[in-house]
């Protein structure tokens, strides 16, 4: 491919250009699963990433089929890099792949048991919660059933999974040492991410059209909620204020709520679009947002919203971390890439861009394991698999 980024787009039907390898493909009624490849030449030599897309195609024979996966996967295995492997003495090294089997379709939000050094992973487009022994690097058990896990999160002081479902609007709970299941709470559709805050024990899930739900873990019930304009994206907690600040991507503002009594205290307004992923640097009292559109990773003020500072960032993020002991930050894109910045007073300077693989967009950092765990969904370019990246120095 010639251009800096070339796509089919899974949208709607797409052209191949013919070659002698791989014949131009028309549209047609039937459905074939194909993947969308794109290049990006960043000055450092060509990157090629993978997605999963859908093409309308008709009339062809198995054997052009063949020839255009064939053709596509040459081009992978003589263009990608091998990964962030590849980015050796740069700020993330990869240190483990681990294989999470056949696991189909999309990979959401993580979770993680430190004592018992687990790794709960959200298989929403499998139907399923993936448990990682990080310490053995393998997965240990499957809850599978699920409607839709998008969000997921361990309550230690009742030893509890929770996991929040999208499809049918429960959070089911399940025991944190075997993982049978111990009830589940109907909150409402399109149930998401999880926060835990253990000293006020209570666990906030974001659901709906735009609520916010505090469960009770031990009498495992819903308490009270929190009215919001739009469904709630990723939210964060601020302990020293028991503020909770919540995107609103769908009413292109920020919430900020009162974690004790529910009520919301502001509305900040953003300009851009697509503020899905977010979090709290609390050294420099600035609250980060990552915008997908443009895609921008946005500075405000903590205090009362004020935007101080943009800077361009990869797209289609979804998660983003502070490493407070580097003064780093780490955004993680479906474009196919970890977007590493350095903090320096009040301003964020980008200093590496580390190859992951394309639709790999959630990830987790864990502070007290020093590590960053970033989800890789299954592709062309593999199965699905949890790469653990170590920070250095």
């Amino acid at each position: 491919m010639s251009s800096a980024y070339t796509s089919i787009s899974p949208d709607k039907p797409s052209r191949l250009v013919g070659t002698a390898a791989a014949p131009a493909l028309s549209e047609g009624a039937a459905w074939h699963r194909c993947s969308d490849i794109a290049t990006e030449d960043n000055g450092r030599g060509r990157t090629v990433w993978v997605t999963q897309a859908r093409l309308r195609i008709k009339g062809i024979a198995s054997v052009s089929l063949k020839i255009l996966v064939a053709t596509l996967a040459s081009v992978l295995l003589a263009g990608v890099p091998a990964g962030a492997e590849s980015q050796d003495g740069g700020p993330l090294q990869l240190e483990a792949k681990i294989l999470l089997g056949h696991v189909r379709g999309r990979i959401d939000h993580m979770a993680v048991d430190l004592k018992r050094q687990r790794l709960f992973i959200a298989e929403l487009g499998n139907d399923s919660v993936g448990i990682v022994d990080l310490a053995n690097r393998s997965v240990i058990h499957t809850i599978s059933g699920l409607k839709e896990p998008q969000g997921v999160g361990y309550e230690p002081t009742t030893d509890t999974v929770f996991v929040a479902n999208a499809k049918d609007g429960t959070v089911k709970l399940f025991d944190g040492n075997d993982y049978r299941a111990a009830g589940q709470i109907e909150l409402g559709r399109d149930a998401d991410n999880i926060r835990i805050d253990v000293a006020a024990r209570v666990v906030i899930v974001g659901y709906g059209k735009g609520s916010l739900g505090y469960i009770d873990p031990v009498t495992r019930s819903k308490v009270r909620s929190s009215p919001l304009k739009a469904h709630p994206e990723s939210f964060q907690l601020d302990p020293d204020t028991n503020r909770i600040f919540i995107n609103l991507p769908g009413a292109h503002a920020v919430a900020v709520v009162d974690g004790k009594s529910g009520r919301q205290l502001a509305n900040w307004p953003v300009e851009k679009s697509g503020n899905y992923a977010m979090a709290i640097d609390r050294e420099r009292n600035a609250l980060l947002i990552a915008f997908r559109e443009p895609p921008e990773l946005g500075v405000l003020e903590l205090s009362g919203g004020k935007s101080v500072a943009t800077v361009e960032t990869c797209r289609d993020v979804d998660d983003l971390f502070v490493d407070a002991r580097r003064k780093r930050i780490y955004v993680s894109c479906g474009q196919g890439f970890v977007d590493v910045f350095e903090a320096n007073g009040a301003t964020y300077r980008q200093m590496a861009r580390v190859p992951t693989v394309a639709g790999a967009r959630t990830s987790l950092f864990v502070p007290e394991m020093d590590r960053l765990i970033v989800a890789v969904r299954e592709s062309l370019a593999g199965p699905a698999a949890i790469w653990i990246l170590r920070p250095r120095p």
